[in-house]
């Protein structure tokens, strides 16, 4: 894969000098995406149980995200919001480029926190459990963390990583869903041009259908990398559409997609477990997203 993706980075800049485009600056070997580093995200966040909030797992888990964007060189910013009485906390990181001339301004997001039952779970005895969470929470937020370790820094992109809140427990008393985000949407002052969710993208058995809801055009941006790099498992076909952290955006007016699959039958049960996670199904999405964030690099204006 890393022969592919050299290869790609070269097309790329061959084209943009037969265009007379501006070239992006890279790394003449950039890291590559590391499925067994994503792999290892999840691992370690599944190590702190349950993260629904409220729980020391929560508390642990936004420490480990903080440090590790940190330690990759993103600064973060804690978005605290009291909404009917429940604390929601967005981790939000970003990298300060003085040199950055009207760039476009890109959100990667993925929800961290989990579901305080499993009442999707088949054991009755089991419902009434917190979640675990291993793709339903952990690896989105482990393809997020390590494209922070990954990504260069874009001249003609300003990317956001957004970690959301109180996502996941609509449907239970007290809480909703997609508060997190829909907190940070109604924050903001100007608007983002994109943006991305990544939600359980970890299942090894990944089928990576089209969210009917999600922008079109976004999505078929992203759907045609995949289909460049040769990842089969982005299906280019609509099937579900789902309530989810790009919903507030669409709602605002923001071009937003949903990458999700959403086949996942340990969805909501004590099963959403490490043993179920593929280094490769991780490294898939973080491909894709790697790609689409370098090739928007090259100006067609």
């Amino acid at each position: 894969m890393y022969i592919k993706q050299k290869f790609a980075i070269f097309l790329v800049l061959i084209l943009a000098a037969c265009n007379n485009m501006e070239v992006p600056i890279l790394e003449e070997n950039p890291p590559e995406f590391d499925g067994q580093n994503a792999f290892k995200q999840v691992a370690n966040q599944v190590s702190l149980g349950p993260r629904y909030p409220g729980s020391e797992g929560h508390q642990k888990v936004q420490e480990y995200i903080k440090e590790e964007l940190e330690r990759f060189g993103w600064m973060v910013d804690i978005q605290l919001k009291d909404v009917s009485g429940k604390n929601v906390n967005n981790i939000i990181a970003y990298r300060q480029n003085v040199d950055l001339n009207e760039p476009s301004w890109i959100i990667l997001g993925a929800h961290y926190d989990t579901r305080l039952v499993s009442e999707r779970d088949l054991d009755p005895d089991q419902q009434s459990e917190p979640g675990i969470g291993a793709n339903d929470g952990a690896s989105g937020v482990a393809v997020l963390l390590e494209l922070a370790r990954v990504l260069p820094k874009l001249q003609n992109s300003d990317v956001w990583l957004v970690f959301f809140d109180a996502e996941d427990n609509g449907r239970i008393p007290g809480w909703d869903w997609v508060m997190g985000s829909t907190v940070f949407v109604e924050s903001l002052t100007t608007h983002p041009d994109k943006v991305v969710i990544v939600d359980m993208v970890g299942d090894k058995d990944q089928d990576i259908y089209i969210e009917k809801s999600s922008d079109p055009d976004l999505t078929a941006e992203i759907w045609n990398v995949a289909s460049g790099l040769g990842i089969s498992t982005f299906l280019p076909e609509p099937k579900h559409q789902i309530l989810d952290d790009h919903t507030p955006f669409l709602m605002a007016g923001i071009p937003a997609i949903d990458i999700i699959d959403f086949n996942y039958p340990h969805w909501h049960t004590t099963q959403d477990t490490l043993d179920k996670i593929s280094a490769q199904s991780l490294k898939n999405v973080g491909d894709v997203l790697f790609f689409w964030l370098v090739q928007k690099e090259i100006s067609i204006d």
